[in-house]
């Protein structure tokens, strides 16, 4: 008799019945493919408790698992006297680990071999693999799925954010069981395309240091460095010398001359948020950045959050027109920046806009300027609570003044490099999308 799905009633075989819990029974109806016999898991899987007793003057690493199946890391090395909890178990390469607490976020990983002989607690289950039934592999694969997931989350109880594993239930869970030579071929499949992935990832990681060595050689950029003598005397070339206090001494050298952008600002202003009690401000289309959106792209085109063109009228909201260059100035994330492509838009508070004389500097240019030499152009950045550079901080950053032509053709190798580094990381989306898709159409219906 098969399961009979109603949209009001679930009928259940009593012989098919592993867990009284009504959530457990509706969330565990995974739809896996009839290729394959289904198998507990527990089947395969033997808890292994090799006992450790902490002894005081010992040093012990300790594991932890990444959600998401981000894998299975070294969590810190600590001396015996300085762990809690003295009974704990060793972790042996190639063992199969469930994180009891995140579970239901998908960490479950396999001990690699530099964490053989490290220890875990009790909220960590370790398991030998039966490998003559089961890839660790394939059923880490497994245990990746939305599917498999969306079981662990109904197999975790407790409170909101302490929720843990039922590792009975989770050992009772069916899954597809092809055989070795089926599984080995499975993974192999989806490890040759993850290979590829790799591949063309470390071919974006060398044009990203291809980019940055050619703005470092078409500028002939060099940093200065400070002739420490102790830690009071510091001697700074008189040349060198941009204020008396020796604060803001020259560092940057160019084969080009190197002025403070404030010379070439047109004019510069800070975002403001409007009152969020005017709940008409954020119906609109007007686009309204904050610091998350910049970064990625050159040119903003689009926000999460929008305004009404009501806030400009009433003086609540900053417009900032197009070609606008925006520059995050306060927060974990400053010296981000992005070029306005709108009409117009405006920013928050975190964010200022400022624009440039395009005779003298194109705003591209800039854009990979600051993009790729954040350490100067944050370098004067205050650290009291956030990290903060402020109009007074940013018209005094120093950058290069290469001729227009040159700054053309910077922007032109610029932009083809990051235009191929783009292409590189769609094929990579790509080939690790179709091996994840390729992997649930062998598992699932």
């Amino acid at each position: 008799m098969q399961t009979v799905v109603n949209t009001r009633i679930n009928f259940i075989d009593l012989i098919q019945l592993e867990n009284w819990s009504v959530q457990a029974l509706l969330d565990s109806n995974v739809s896996y493919s009839n290729k394959f016999e289904l198998a507990k898991i527990g089947e395969f899987l033997l808890k292994n408790r090799n006992i450790e007793n902490i002894d005081n003057d010992k040093i012990y690493r300790r594991v932890t698992v990444k959600i998401n199946n981000n894998g299975v890391i070294l969590r810190d090395v600590e001396k015996g006297i300085n762990i809690g909890t003295k009974k704990q178990f060793i972790a042996k390469f190639g063992q199969f680990i469930i994180s009891k607490i995140d579970a239901r976020n998908g960490a479950f990983g396999i001990i690699p071999t530099d964490l053989d002989g490290a220890i875990v607690t009790n909220d960590f289950p370790l398991f030998d693999v039966n490998e003559k039934k089961i890839n660790p592999h394939f059923l880490l694969l497994i245990t990746t799925t939305k599917e498999f997931i969306k079981f662990a989350q109904s197999c975790s109880s407790g409170t909101t954010n302490r929720q843990r594993m039922d590792i009975d239930l989770f050992l009772n869970q069916k899954i597809p069981l092809p055989t070795i030579a089926e599984q080995n071929k499975i993974v192999d499949n989806y490890n040759r395309k993850l290979t590829e992935a790799e591949q063309l990832q470390q071919q974006a990681i060398d044009l990203e240091f291809e980019i940055e060595n050619y703005f470092l050689d078409e500028l002939g950029i060099k940093r200065k460095r400070k002739k420490v003598f102790s830690n009071k005397l510091v001697i700074i070339e008189f040349s060198d010398l941009d204020r008396w206090d020796g604060k803001n001494e020259k560092l940057l050298i160019s084969k080009y001359e190197v002025d403070k952008i404030g010379k070439y600002i047109t004019d510069i202003s800070t975002g403001t948020t409007p009152p969020t009690s005017r709940r008409e401000y954020f119906v609109g289309d007007v686009n309204f950045y904050t610091p998350s959106e910049l970064g990625t792209e050159m040119y903003l085109s689009t926000s999460e959050r929008k305004l009404n063109k009501i806030a400009f009228i009433d003086k609540k909201a900053r417009k900032f027109r197009k070609g606008t260059i925006l520059f995050v100035g306060i927060g974990s994330t400053v010296g981000k920046v992005g070029i306005i492509a709108n009409e117009f838009a405006t920013s928050n508070q975190q964010i200022t806009g400022f624009n440039v004389n395009q005779e003298v500097l194109k705003n591209e240019y800039v854009y990979y300027y600051f993009k790729y030499f954040k350490d100067i152009t944050t370098s004067e950045q205050t650290k009291a609570t956030l990290p903060i550079v402020n109009q007074n901080k940013i018209v005094n950053i120093p950058i290069p003044v290469p001729p227009i032509e040159i700054q053309e053709l910077i922007i032109k190798k610029m932009t083809n490099l990051k235009e191929q580094i783009e292409s590189i990381v769609v094929k990579l989306n790509n080939l690790k999308l179709e091996a994840e898709q390729e992997f649930e159409q062998a598992i699932f219906k």
